[in-house]
């Protein structure tokens, strides 16, 4: 992630809606793909401010109804209230039990982060009126009921809002033994059974169970028993990530999944910062590990200093540097 510029020249960030400095209206355009000043327009729409844009578009509903969003949709997609972000959720939360909307924007807005990383390092999203791509879903449920699942199944995740209540998820954080348990952390790793599903199982089936395993043996749900029964695989940090990685190969990818998309984006946040137009396209994987274990050296210790979790908690053995790199081929 990076920052942007406002007109006025002050710093905008990722999730803004007004320049603190100027005050001026501000969205993230979804022409150039930047956080901009906007003008708003005598029919109510709203012109992009920035350099060489200028695109014409309306602020996404939910940005207008409910404060989760600051995305713009085009002025040429008539028949669009929403923008592409939130055109994927196919449930939200009841709005109308207290505290369910700040729920939900805090899903928002880790979400929006995600998927920019997503697009940005070159992956597909199945869109829901595509047809060659496997629709992407996101339904955001409390329990009912029957308590609801965090998961993925056929393109649709589903995340239970409650994860987005920092007192309930240090509970299960600290009850499960998982350091990085964030709601950024949430659809990292679900995003990676989507592209398992999406590009993994027809296209790299063969390399990938060279890595991983056989997803087929043992199946899932023997897989899923044993550890819940038995805990992690002896001396899991020699092969694997995580703990909760050494239970089942598509965990395990999943895991890994979402520890590449942690170290593109802390690396490239960290470049952008230093040189202000560092690009992923320049990076190949092993800069980008050498790179996320010399930031994770420092972070670490500045967290230390006070007395918070580690940022890179991973140890990249031989193993887990490999289903990295396997990941690292799924991109651009």
């Amino acid at each position: 992630m990076h920052t942007f510029r406002c007109v006025c020249h002050s710093k905008l960030f990722f999730g803004n809606t007004n320049c603190v400095s100027c005050q001026r209206t501000v969205a993230m355009c979804p022409a150039c793909r930047q956080v901009s000043a906007m003008e708003e327009l005598e029919d109510g729409t709203w012109k992009c401010l920035r350099n060489g844009c200028g695109q014409r578009q309306r602020f996404c509903q939910n940005r207008v109804e409910h404060a989760a969003c600051n995305w713009g949709v085009l002025f040429e997609e008539k028949d669009q209230t929403l923008c592409t972000n939130c055109r994927l959720n196919q449930m939200i939360p009841d709005l109308s039990v207290p505290g369910n909307l700040e729920k939900w924007q805090r899903l928002e807005a880790a979400k929006r982060r995600v998927l920019y990383i997503i697009e940005a390092i070159g992956l597909p999203i199945g869109m829901p009126d595509q047809e060659e791509l496997l629709p992407l879903g996101f339904e955001f449920k409390a329990d009912g009921a029957k308590p609801v699942s965090t998961g993925h199944a056929g393109g649709l995740i589903v995340i239970n809002i409650k994860e987005a209540d920092s007192v309930h998820r240090e509970q299960t954080r600290v009850e499960f033994g998982e350091p990085q348990r964030t709601l950024v952390g949430h659809f990292r790793h679900e995003l990676g059974h989507y592209y398992w599903d999406l590009l993994v199982k027809p296209h790299h089936l063969e390399a990938f169970r060279e890595k991983f395993g056989n997803e087929e043996s043992p199946t899932y749900t023997e897989a899923l028993q044993a550890y819940y029964a038995n805990g992690p695989k002896p001396n899991w940090p020699k092969q694997y990530v995580s703990a909760y990685a050494s239970m089942h190969p598509w965990e395990d990818f999943a895991e890994s999944f979402a520890t590449y998309l942690d170290m593109v984006a802390i690396v490239t946040t960290a470049d952008h910062f230093e040189q202000e137009n560092q690009r992923f396209e320049s990076y190949d994987f092993d800069e980008l590990l050498n790179a996320y274990r010399e930031i994770g050296i420092m972070a670490n210790e500045f967290n230390r200093e006070i007395g918070l979790l580690d940022l890179v908690p991973e140890v990249f053995t031989a193993p887990v540097i490999e289903k990295l790199r396997f990941v690292h081929t799924l991109t651009g």
